[in-house]
């Protein structure tokens, strides 16, 4: 069953997590709600409600998670452009959160910056909920968004009904069948084309039939978004300026040209908020010291606190208006550049991919994290942004069970487009060349 957020938004993203089951030729688990594993096709846990939370310790949860990946990434990639959903990567790694136990817990837990419970909290299950119904709320006149979150399991290897319902209320998911084992050309098929669907068009192949052969679970979110400026950019003022990459001859990009935009700053940063039609989503585009290299990344500290300045109302308040400069620009990340793995390992989850990993919340036979992949696009034009992300995240069977007058982003620079309201980091992207 397809869990649906409908939103407005100029993005999309898609994460999945692969969960191969240890044992697979054990005798098929009772599915839930009394059917048998034969019969599973489409079964949701029973989700609860809730108390009502505040979903913005999540959100900043999510954008300090978003950073590390970002961090650890470009320190692989220094020189190239890198964009992913820090918010649709840390759903679908959650939901695998909620199925980890002991100090595969706590190692998630900790890389996610989540607290640190062997268990989901019912702290953490109402915050979980609430974030699903903020990122329900975004829609409006100029945006549009659509969030999806599943569970995807091997007919014969139906996940504990305690998990369906864990991940039913924090995420609103659903439960569907793909058969891994028996037909894994078919399984990748049918992934994809759900992919496809929630991220109208944008993803089409996210997993292949090697990729999910012999696998028990896949666990997938995906975030399609379209978004226009308030404020859109003249294409009559749009022309080419200058550009000087990290350790590199100035080149040429396409800058469209605009403002007033707020702007403040913090340790040499400056961030420039752009926002979107109706005041919910608003783009942050984060120029750094003149001279910092292409993987500089601001404190989660100082950018709280830029973010705080931009989000009080104008009256009274230290920031002020600039004019823009900012490059056209779109981005790309697909194949190996795309490959998680080694950094969500060493933002410290190696727990999680070894062979003492322990997702039994999930079912018996879960066995580890054995890769994460992601692909990810993202562009910003003069009427506003569109972008598309995937992840993959594959568990494996385990044995052992300030500024001038106009801000010119010159020079390598971020983009994070959030929920104005909870903070949740819906894009991060670092423009290293928009000429690339």
């Amino acid at each position: 069953m397809r869990l649906g957020i409908r939103v407005s938004l100029a993005a999309l993203a898609a994460s999945c997590i692969a969960v191969t089951a240890a044992g697979c030729g054990s005798a098929p688990a009772a599915a839930p709600g009394g059917k048998t594993a034969a019969d599973l096709a489409s079964v949701r846990g029973v989700a609860a409600a809730e108390p009502a939370a505040d979903p913005r310790p999540l959100g900043a949860a999510d954008t300090a998670f978003g950073l590390s990946v970002l961090r650890a990434w470009c320190a692989q990639y220094p020189g190239q452009n890198l964009v992913f959903s820090p918010s649709t990567l840390a759903s679908a790694l959650g939901m695998a959160y909620l199925g980890a136990r002991g100090a595969t817990a706590r190692a998630m837990a900790r890389a996610l910056d989540l607290p640190a419970t062997g268990t989901a909290t019912d702290a953490l299950a109402a915050q979980l909920q609430a974030r699903s119904k903020a990122l329900t709320g975004l829609d409006g006149p100029g945006v549009t968004l659509a969030a999806v979150n599943q569970v995807w399991a091997d007919p014969a290897l139906p996940p504990l009904s305690g998990y369906l319902n864990a991940v039913a209320t924090g995420y609103g998911a659903g439960l569907d069948k793909a058969p891994f084992s028996s037909d894994p050309a078919k399984a990748a098929a049918e992934i994809n084309q759900a992919i496809a669907a929630q991220t109208r068009g944008h993803i089409t192949k996210l997993v292949t039939p090697d990729g999910v052969a012999d696998l028990g679970w896949m666990l997938t979110s995906a975030l399609y978004m379209n978004a226009r400026w308030a404020t859109p950019f003249d294409v009559a003022q749009t022309a080419p300026g200058s550009f000087t990459p990290a350790g590199a001859r100035p080149g040429t990009a396409r800058f469209m040209n605009g403002g007033a935009f707020r702007y403040t700053t913090a340790d040499g940063w400056t961030a420039v908020s752009l926002p979107y039609k109706g005041g919910k989503l608003a783009m942050t585009a984060l120029l750094p010291p003149a001279g910092a290299g292409s993987c500089a990344l601001p404190t989660t500290t100082a950018l709280h606190a830029m973010a705080g300045v931009l989000s009080t109302p104008a009256t009274g308040s230290p920031a002020t208006t600039t004019a823009v400069s900012l490059p056209k620009v779109s981005l790309a990340i697909t194949g190996d550049t795309g490959n998680m793995s080694s950094v969500l390992k060493r933002l410290g989850m190696g727990q999680a991919f070894s062979g003492t990993a322990d997702f039994t919340g999930l079912s018996p036979q879960a066995g580890a994290i054995g890769s994460v992949q992601q692909a990810a696009t993202l562009q910003v034009g003069e009427k506003g942004t569109v972008g598309t992300a995937a992840s993959a995240v594959a568990i494996t069977a385990s044995a052992a069970r300030l500024a001038p007058q106009t801000v010119t982003f010159n020079r390598p620079y971020l983009m994070l487009v959030t929920d104005t309201a909870t903070g949740e980091p819906l894009f991060l992207a670092k423009v290293a060349d928009p000429s690339a």
